[in-house]
């Protein structure tokens, strides 16, 4: 295919980028906050945060872990919404040596336990509203270090006793818990403004995060992504804004940070290229309050808008929403699952902005193809791969398909992981002996080079940006008292694009539905949960024994 996708690139933006010119992301993050020191860099509940600011509490962060006694390239897990507490100690760990491991603030104790035993992870930072979820398993992990932060830490003297007072008593959104020797976070900052951050060596080559994604063996497994891999596509996609967004000017830019920030896309493009860049972010700690969402949108002249297809559809049909003004906004970013055309044409009728839809995965750090920033209306595509990354369709023997024929995408970039934390095995499944990882996505490239994905090989099913492993679910559902079977399928759904379906094969002829959605709740996050459960006498299976999902997927 020689790269045919080159001739349709704008002006501007360059077939390859220079992944050599930083070493560390931390070096990329201190020139930010050094370079942009006066600028605001996050605003959250009516509060900012200066470059200055973040640069003086990640130094104190920082200086703190390292006075724990963690050995460089110790794991240091976060576990909080989209506060301002996070882009801070995303820059602590990395300035301290350490690699981030980002957790979902929902998990169960058991997925938890699972992820912190999985990293090593010796310290992790907690808001405090789960505190109580470590609780339950903490003595069974590797943590050594707890920190507890609380929502109105960073939003000053009153305002936060304020939020913190209303968050405790009156929402009641922190249960009781115990973590005897844990810190406060403000407590930690305060101690460690008065001691030194030490330089550890670090270079390209070293692990930078840990972002754990599902498994075909049912347990969540970490994307080792190195300080090269994030820095090239923190530069991949700035290069690719370029024709909408001149982040070369001193002109600052609005980005709206939505969605959260322990998901690969926005720790990417609002986390990572807002700092590059000197833009500031508004941080969204609860985006499923639409119109508390909606109400922080209508005090911000925004930018840059990365979203998923459920909350644009959810701000669109909004009438609010409709009502603010959308002059500044340059590009909206869609990502993370497929964008419906209906939602697209809705919000460019709404906006007079096109979604320019993206694709990749944690593994890809994560973009590694985009349609064209300057874009003007729906195209049904993934777009294009970005600079210095090559996407080939390949058929199941490994031979790249003649184009217009479906394959298995197949991405090589220096975007690329080295592969899963600790797991040889599950690395050498995914990558082939050229250096591309298979995406498990089926799609067809036209002449342009742009690609339609047309199917999934895995699997997986795609709720609202996050993947869900069938493996995984079954595996906690045969643990249920009464089942004897389970299998899980995804099925469409109008609001979150897909869910799962769970199939049970009883034990106990007396198992209730709603005893099985109590076991599951207890043990899986809201958005893994089986939104339908059908019990049924028996499962479709190979002569071998192997349940056969695909016969339980409704037929066209």
């Amino acid at each position: 295919m020689d790269k045919l996708w080159l001739k349709q690139y704008p002006a501007g933006v360059p077939a390859e980028i220079d992944v050599n010119q930083y070493e560390t992301v931390s070096q990329v993050l201190e020139e930010s906050m050094k370079t942009y020191a006066a600028r605001t860099a996050f605003v959250c509940m009516g509060k900012s945060i200066t470059y200055a600011q973040i640069d003086a509490a990640s130094r104190s962060l920082g200086a703190w872990l390292q006075s724990r006694g963690i050995a460089p390239g110790g794991r240091v897990a976060l576990m909080m919404p989209n506060i301002m507490q996070y882009p801070v100690c995303v820059a602590a760990v990395l300035r301290a040596g350490y690699v981030v491991v980002n957790i979902n603030p929902l998990y169960t104790p058991r997925e938890l336990e699972h992820q912190l035993k999985d990293s090593g992870a010796e310290a992790i930072i907690i808001i405090e509203n789960f505190a109580t979820t470590l609780e339950k398993i903490v003595a069974n992990t590797p943590v050594k270090h707890v920190v507890v932060a609380a929502m109105g830490d960073l939003l000053g003297g009153l305002k936060g006793t304020l939020v913190n007072f209303v968050v405790r008593k009156v929402k009641k959104m922190v249960p009781a818990f115990s973590l005897p020797g844990s810190f406060r976070f403000n407590d930690v900052v305060s101690q460690g403004s008065g001691m030194t951050l030490k330089a550890v060596p670090r270079t390209r080559e070293d692990v930078a995060f840990l972002q754990y994604t599902g498994g075909t063996t049912g347990v969540s497994k970490g994307a080792t992504l190195l300080n090269r891999n994030i820095i090239a596509n923190m530069l991949q996609v700035e290069a690719w804004m370029q024709p909408a967004i001149n982040t070369h000017t001193d002109e600052q830019h609005n980005f709206v940070c939505a969605l959260p920030l322990y998901h690969i896309f926005a720790l990417t493009v609002c986390n990572m290229i807002g700092m590059r860049t000197g833009s500031c972010n508004l941080l969204i700690p609860n985006p499923r309050d639409i119109p508390g969402f909606v109400k922080e949108l209508s005090t911000f002249k925004f930018n840059v808008f990365p979203c998923l297809n459920t909350l644009f559809n959810a701000l669109a049909n909004n009438p609010e929403f409709a009502k603010l003004d959308f002059s500044t906004l340059k590009i909206s970013l869609g990502g993370g699952m497929a964008t419906q055309r209906p939602v697209a044409d809705k919000w460019m009728a709404l906006t007079g902005s096109a979604i320019v839809e993206g694709y990749g995965l944690s593994e890809t750090s994560p973009v590694a193809t985009c349609n064209v920033a300057t874009l003007k209306g729906f195209t049904g595509t993934i777009g294009l791969p970005v600079s210095s990354t090559e996407i080939a369709i390949r058929d199941d023997d490994g031979k790249d398909a003649p184009l217009g024929e479906s394959g298995e995408i197949c991405i090589r970039g220096p975007q690329v992981m080295a592969g899963y934390w600790q797991r040889p095995d599950e690395t050498a499944n995914v990558m082939t002996p050229d250096g591309y990882f298979k995406s498990g996505d089926v799609g067809i490239m036209d002449e342009t080079g742009a690609t339609r994905i047309v199917d999934r090989k895995k699997d997986m099913v795609l709720v609202s940006g996050f993947n869900v492993y069938p493996s995984e679910l079954e595996e906690v559902a045969m643990k249920c008292p009464g089942v004897m079977e389970a299998a899980v399928i995804g099925v469409p759904d109008e609001h979150s694009g897909e869910v799962p379906k769970i199939f049970i094969v009883k034990k106990d002829p007396d198992l209730t539905e709603a005893q099985v959605m109590d076991f599951l709740k207890e043990n899986l996050t809201g958005y893994k949960r089986p939104k339908y459960i059908e019990f049924r006498a028996d499962l479709p299976k190979t002569p071998v024994g192997k349940i056969l999902r695909r016969e339980l997927r409704p037929k066209a």
